[in-house]
């Protein structure tokens, strides 16, 4: 193990080179304006570079110490001297082509970063989406941003935290609402920080998924403190209302799941557009 191990040519089972011994990462860092229209950030790639002139993204060959997120984000920061300040990876995009992967890793950009070419870049701009394919892209970056661009909404899942321990049913939760509340909390900050499954049908197939994940508790377990990774909404009355306005609350831009199997509260959430799914998704995790 060894700083730029992963340097090097390697040959994939479609009979292709590619950069990166253990395979290489890229950063997709997304920005949304007010009005929810999403930019990336591209780079174009010196001449003498592997496919010099297209556009890709900030990124190369990752060394057998890093996964694709530390890998990814050094090289932006190599590329584009992004620090990442101002960027929360949202989710970790996999092309493998048998023997060899390149992955995505999906990053919020709070505003549009300034960005710093180095040897390796001609320049460096924010693109709105709609005009990427417009350009001369490289291969690879071509192949997948259709399927990733799907995948630049972020999500936010926003957890019916009585109704998930309810449905784990762990002997004597209910005279410990408190204590079973927080062991799920402790399990979930894990997910959170580790990556999640995808959350429901009809979203892209990531690798691993970071959403923001709130959760709501009431009652009994009101007093549970956040952990890293979760946002902790103690409702004032009405854990149900309180789910509804954590719905209402969102980004125009941002897609919501709500976990929860309460029917009355699953049709107040889909008719503001959220999507739904029961506790089993996220107790099949913990």
């Amino acid at each position: 193990m060894a700083v730029r191990d992963g340097d090097g040519w390697a040959l994939c089972e479609r009979g292709h080179r590619h950069w990166g011994v253990h395979g290489a990462s890229g950063l997709l860092a997304v920005h949304h304006d007010d009005e929810g229209t999403p930019q990336v950030l591209m780079q174009k790639r010196a001449s003498w570079s592997h496919h010099g002139g297209t556009w890709g993204l900030p990124g190369g060959a990752t060394d057998s110490h890093e996964d694709a997120i530390s890998g990814a984000l050094r090289e932006a920061r190599e590329e584009a001297a992004l620090n990442g300040d101002g960027l929360r990876v949202f989710g970790v995009y996999v092309d493998d082509h048998g023997g060899w992967a390149f992955q995505t890793v999906l990053a919020e950009a709070a505003r549009l970063l300034e960005a710093t070419p180095n040897a390796e870049s001609v320049e460096l701009r924010w693109v709105p989406v709609a005009e990427v394919a417009d350009r001369p892209l490289h291969p690879g970056f071509a192949e997948t941003w259709p399927l990733v661009r799907q995948a630049l909404t972020p999500v936010v899942v926003v957890l019916d935290a009585a109704n998930i321990v309810g449905a784990r049913a762990e002997h004597g939760w209910w005279r410990d609402r408190a204590g079973a509340a927080r062991r799920l909390l402790d399990e979930v900050g894990r997910l959170a920080r580790e990556g999640l499954r995808r959350p429901v049908d009809g979203t892209p197939e990531l690798a691993r998924w970071f959403p923001r994940v709130t959760m709501v508790v009431e009652g009994a377990a009101r007093d549970v403190e956040p952990v890293a990774g979760v946002d902790v909404v103690a409702a004032p009355g009405s854990g149900d209302d309180a789910i509804v306005a954590a719905v209402r609350e969102a980004r125009p831009y941002e897609r919501v799941v709500v976990v929860t199997a309460d029917r009355g509260l699953r049709e107040r959430v889909s008719a503001l557009g959220a999507a739904v799914t029961g506790p089993k998704w996220l107790l099949s995790q913990v």
